[in-house]
């Protein structure tokens, strides 16, 4: 290790005398082997008195044009590309000068031995940058041990890798492998390339760390088989696009669409049309909760398009919030943004946020929404999802805010699960204030699963796919509504100017997409194919676990049959019913005695007294009629 804390330590004004020091004395060694090369300049006594004078000028004059050059600062890793031709500048220099002080000297030196110098000097100082260049990364090499890589495709781009990666002392390419048979056998850029056959022994013996697959022009599906195979062997698979592709205006990151959004969603989303109600968030000082959140913060980026006079963000994640107020900044510098660090559980926090802030519109879309966790934590759940809406509901009111818009979700309808009880009970918070609210336009928005949320099916889907399987589905019949996180944002913006008061919006989803259905096309858009009874040779299996606790089959958006039309046809105005005035306060004030004493049986008592009866009075087929 001594030797390897003298390399690394070195300074590169120290690297660069020690290349002039070895540039000029390797300056006499190539002259006296050119004279012992060249018969033409044998040993003479005239010679022997006026060469040490030539040697020693030329020796100084080294040093002098190789620094002018640059060739010192060239390290030993690029010398290939930007040191060999200005070393040959360098020795024709000295030729030439030899040549010149022949002629001042009048020392009978051949210009052949002169030539023959400067080609040996050449040979001399390149082989030297060599040797160092291998005795400087097997000392970085014994000091750390290198990622050892094996390029898939030893065609053009492999090529290309290969000599970027010999300037890298962290990683060492140890082979090529390629299914051409032409190309097997041969050595390229000093690596030998092998056959597809080799690869578990070549991984094994070799003590491979990663296989970067460097076949651009393969198509998706035959590239995903070789990443699935290799990743079977144990080894880390990436893939490389074309050097040429990296500099085109074509978007890498999306070269394949595993699933079309369109076909999924099977209807036109909501794109282009937020101008329509834009004026309604102009200018007005508008608080998000949850606004780190998957849809708090696009909620955020499309309001900033809107140009409020204040966007104020509320979250209790510091990560999350710090990250969608940086993004903020950056996407819109004009437009005002505070970000605020806290719960919506803290009345204290509140009153102070509305008493210092004139606020207008309270978009509220924090909520622990994650099934299978708030199943498991309930007390947690129904504190923020229901108290919390309470809290900030009530705060909104008393500030006289215009509007109060709650973000729910079809797992409000007919509940089986705490989460999805949690948010009923949510919206039975907001209708309760709604019908005491003079100031306050109180409403809900109810849609069906976001794609590209966390926790969302689709990442799931795909981190599996990557694994090579097996993709996990709870019921062979599960089935869910689907829209993008921008359609659920712009849902929310739309349906704020439309509400009355107390009203519940919900949009025209389309069909129910069948979960098999979809992570039957995840797999094939990826390139596999499915490994079923009918497909034994498949490559990912769909393995059925069984449904999770509170899991539905089929989610629902709407507990009343009765659905009024609003000024937009895609967004509808749901008819339910809610609790009274007595009826509410008996319920909360049963659930705050359960949240403060931890007791989770009682806090399943108030939800299924309060929601389940609740929803299950109602469950005629809907009927859509004019308001």
């Amino acid at each position: 290790m001594t030797i390897y804390n003298f390399a690394i330590n070195l300074k590169d004004q120290q690297k660069h005398l020690i290349f002039l020091f070895i540039d000029m004395m390797l300056v006499p060694i190539s002259l006296v082997l050119a004279m012992m090369l060249s018969p033409a300049s044998g040993p003479g006594e005239q010679i022997a008195l006026k060469l040490p004078v030539l040697v020693g000028i030329l020796t100084l004059l080294g040093p002098g044009i190789a620094q002018i050059l640059g060739l010192p600062r060239i390290r030993l890793n690029a010398f290939e590309s930007g040191g060999i031709h200005r070393t040959a500048i360098l020795a024709g220099i000295l030729a030439m000068a030899g040549l010149a002080m022949n002629i001042v000297l009048d020392t009978p030196l051949p210009a052949a031995t002169l030539a023959i110098f400067a080609m040996v000097y050449l040979i001399i100082v390149v082989s030297t940058r060599m040797l160092l260049r291998e005795i400087v990364r097997s000392i970085y090499r014994r000091g750390r041990k290198p990622t050892r890589v094996i390029v898939y495709g030893a065609g053009q781009t492999g090529q290309q890798l290969a000599a970027a990666l010999r300037t890298d002392d962290q990683v060492e390419l140890v082979a090529f492998v390629d299914d051409n048979p032409r190309l097997q056998s041969l050595t390229l850029t000093g690596v030998p390339v092998h056959a597809p056959s080799r690869m578990k022994e070549l991984i094994a013996r070799k003590e491979v760390n990663r296989v970067v697959l460097a076949m651009p022009t393969a198509a998706p599906s035959v590239q995903a088989r070789i990443a699935l195979r290799l990743r079977s062997m144990g080894c880390e698979v990436h893939s490389l696009p074309s050097f040429a592709e990296l500099i085109t205006d074509r978007d890498i990151s999306k070269r394949s669409t595993p699933v079309s959004i369109s076909d999924l969603l099977g209807r036109n989303g909501l794109d282009g049309e937020l101008p329509a109600v834009a004026h309604t968030y102009q200018a007005q000082s508008i608080l998000v909760t949850g606004a780190g959140g998957s849809i708090g913060s696009e909620l955020c980026r499309q309001l900033v398009a809107c140009e409020p006079a204040n966007l104020i963000l509320l979250d209790h994640s510091e990560l999350a919030l710090y990250l969608i107020e940086k993004e903020l900044n950056e996407l819109a510098p004009n437009v005002r943004v505070t970000a605020i660090l806290g719960s919506v559980c803290d009345p204290i926090l509140l009153r102070k946020i509305f008493s210092e802030f004139s606020t207008d519109i309270v978009l509220h879309a924090a909520a622990y929404k994650h099934v299978p966790m708030v199943e498991k934590n309930v007390i947690a759940g129904l504190r923020n999802n229901v108290i919390g809406t309470r809290i900030i509901a009530e705060a909104a009111g008393h500030a006289e805010v215009a509007r109060f818009i709650l973000v729910s979700s079809d797992k409000a309808v007919r509940p089986t699960n705490i989460m999805g009880a949690s948010k009923r009970l949510a919206e039975l918070v907001v209708q309760d204030l709604a019908t005491r609210s003079s100031k306050t336009l109180y409403s809900m928005v109810r849609f069906g699963n976001v794609l590209g949320s966390s926790g969302s099916v689709i990442p799931l889907f795909e981190e599996q796919i990557a694994r090579g399987g097996p993709v996990t589905l709870t019921h062979n019949d599960v089935a869910r509504y689907f829209m993008t996180i921008s359609e659920a944002a712009r849902l929310v913006l739309l349906a704020g100017p439309f509400a009355r008061g107390g009203d519940l919006f919900v949009l025209d989803m389309g069909d129910l997409v069948p979960i098999r259905k979809l992570a039957r096309q995840m797999i094939e858009g990826a390139g596999f194919t499915v490994l079923d009874d009918e497909n034994p040779d498949g490559d990912i299996e769909i393995k059925v676990t069984g449904l999770r606790p509170g899991e539905k089959l089929i989610e629902e958006l709407l507990i009343s049959p009765d659905m009024l039309t609003t000024p937009h046809p895609k967004i509808l105005r749901a008819q339910e019913g809610f609790l009274s005035e007595i009826e509410m306060a008996t319920a909360l004030k049963d659930l705050r005695n359960a949240v403060d004493t931890s007791d989770v049986e009682a806090a399943r008592a108030v939800v299924t007294r309060w929601v389940e009866k609740h929803s299950t009075m109602m469950s005629e087929p809907a009927n859509i009629t004019e308001a």
